[in-house]
């Protein structure tokens, strides 16, 4: 027989699965990767893929201990084991992550769900009355929101050094699919593209929530309304490849939110910038390291991660010392390292701190999507989230 401590989350690794991620993916990595970058975990169980044989060949070359053949059968068994998973990733396309989620859900395991929440709003409201109505954990890894730069500008804002927020301006522009990948045979652009698989939003799912779910996280504001103009410039492609949107915020702010994957020469330029009366600043994730600050009628500061002069938050989610970079696996890493810190408490009777994206940003998420294609089909009206 194990000893007790085996079966206490509090006081071992977690042990987390993955349904989704096999060859041929490009999330699954990342997730796996950030679940395991401070030790605290290890990804032990996987069904990786639909197709029973990708799916246990993808499972022998991570050296997973389980395979399953279907998400379902992992749900029940794991659940059933004494030293079964803690928590779940999910990292299959869209329309799968409201039935898997469910299935874990169900089974009182933790999930982390990568971004969006559901293919559909209803989907995701279903989710959100599972979690409030259970005691597993849900995060949405919309994992912008790890990086130290991005929340020392939270705790700018948060403290009063821009003043009143008066504009906002968000873009994430890429370029990968200018051309109809998803017509030669490009697994990642032809669910991406598929409305049965992605969602009703095409670039403005894919990558307009992460601007949207970046605006909310660093203002502390939600948007209000939307006023969209979505477009396919592919042709033949069935979801928006581009999107151009006004956008009006809680409290009397306004802005502008962009998002295409049709912008030639651009590779992943997401972008924020908020002006206050009293300051402005500047983040870019392909620069993530640089937080630009712009007080009014004085010289602007370069602010730059790893150091004592930034705020807690900033210094608690940066790994290395300054002028060594710091991106995209930190921040994922850093939110998976809060969920499993949450992990442990709950299993010791504490409350979780939810320090990451949960349910709620999901649903704001569904939500936006939702009203940004209504707005553009209904000829780029206003429309309230």
């Amino acid at each position: 027989m194990l000893p007790a401590a085996t079966h206490d989350p509090s006081r071992r690794r977690l042990r987390a699965g993955i349904v989704g991620g096999g060859r041929g993916a490009f999330i699954g990595s990342v997730h796996r990767l950030a679940a395991e970058l401070d030790g605290q975990a290890l990804v032990v169980a996987g069904a990786m893929s639909s197709d029973p044989a990708n799916a246990r060949a993808s499972a022998a070359a991570w050296f997973l201990e389980r395979s399953y053949d279907s998400y379902e059968e992992m749900a029940r068994s794991e659940a059933a084991d004494a030293n079964g998973i803690d928590f779940v990733i999910v990292a299959t396309p869209n329309h799968l992550h409201f039935p898997v989620a469910r299935a874990f859900l169900t089974e009182d395991i933790h999930v982390v769900c990568d971004k969006p929440l559901a293919a559909s709003l209803a989907d995701g409201e279903e989710l959100a009355h599972l979690v409030s109505g259970g005691t597993a954990l849900f995060a949405l890894t919309h994992n912008y929101t790890g990086y130290p730069l991005v929340r020392e500008a939270r705790e700018l804002v948060r403290a009063g050094r821009l003043g009143e927020i008066r504009k906002v301006t968000v873009e994430y522009a890429q370029d990968w699919l200018m051309e109809p990948l998803e017509a030669r045979g490009n697994k990642q652009a032809a669910w991406r593209t598929d409305p049965h698989r992605a969602g009703p939003g095409g670039s403005v799912g894919d990558i307009g929530t992460h601007a949207a779910n970046l605006l909310e996280f660093v203002t502390g504001r939600r948007i209000e309304s939307v006023c969209a103009d979505l477009t396919a410039f592919v042709a033949g492609r069935r979801l928006d490849d581009d999107a151009s949107m006004l956008i009006r915020l809680e409290g009397g702010a306004k802005g502008t939110l962009v998002c295409s994957q049709i912008a030639c020469g651009e590779e992943n330029q997401l972008s924020l910038r908020v002006y206050g009366s009293k300051a402005g600043l500047e983040w870019r994730q392909q620069e993530p390291n640089t937080l630009i600050l712009k007080p009014a009628g004085k010289p602007w500061e370069l602010l730059r991660t790893g150091h004592a002069y930034l705020g807690a938050a900033a210094r608690a989610a940066s790994r290395t010392p300054p002028g060594h970079p710091e991106g995209y696996l930190e921040a994922f890493a850093n939110l998976y390292r809060s969920f499993i810190a949450d992990v442990r408490r709950v299993a010791q009777g504490q409350a979780p701190a939810r320090d990451y994206p949960g349910i709620e940003e999901g649903l704001r998420g569904l939500r936006f999507v939702t009203q940004a294609v209504a707005s553009s089909r209904a000829g780029s009206v206003w429309m309230r989230i």
